[in-house]
């Protein structure tokens, strides 16, 4: 269990994409990882573009960067919303600043560019952000799943595999 001891934070809201979010949930913690789910208010369930659910254990804004190795931001329609709270924003780009690894996949970037952490990056994810990023001052990458620097990014739901390798890889190096 290469993640025994990590800490990773990962946000949810109403919309999210539900193999984006419960896959990557569940690989950080078969690799050991204890992963809180963050939303913008605590106990709360939200319904998944497909039907599946998830709840938040806490609210962004009880939380701090400090907290955790690692944030991560699964796709779906999630990430327009969640870039409206600055308690989520704010969290990203706290995370991002002290060098801990930050996850986007799909249309996480959307969190990513109103965290204001893309510029100067690679950067993938689904082609409905291609711009949204490359306006952001990222170059857009068509791969997979890569890390750059402490991003590690994921295209599309197909791409979960990539995406959890590079992440699970990322945080296993990473420190607290």
């Amino acid at each position: 269990m290469r993640l025994q001891g990590k800490k990773v934070a990962v946000f949810i809201e109403e919309g999210f994409e539900d193999l984006e979010f419960w896959v990557t949930v569940m690989r950080l913690r078969e690799e050991g990882a204890a992963v809180t789910i963050v939303g913008p208010v605590a106990d709360r369930t939200y319904p998944g573009k497909h039907g599946l659910t998830g709840k938040s254990q806490v609210a962004a804004d009880k939380v701090r960067a400090d907290d955790f190795d690692a944030v991560v931001v699964p796709g779906g329609w999630a990430p327009d919303k969640l870039r409206r709270y600055p308690a989520v924003t704010g969290l990203v780009r706290a995370a991002y600043e002290q060098g801990k690894i930050v996850g986007l996949i799909c249309h996480a970037g959307l969190v990513g560019i109103s965290a204001r952490i893309v510029r100067g990056h690679r950067a993938t994810g689904s082609l409905g952000i291609k711009d949204d990023l490359v306006n952001a001052g990222a170059e857009w990458v068509d791969a997979p799943a890569f890390r750059d620097g402490q991003i590690v990014w994921g295209r599309v739901v197909e791409d979960i595999p990539d995406f959890c390798r590079e992440l699970v890889q990322a945080i296993a190096g990473a420190q607290i």
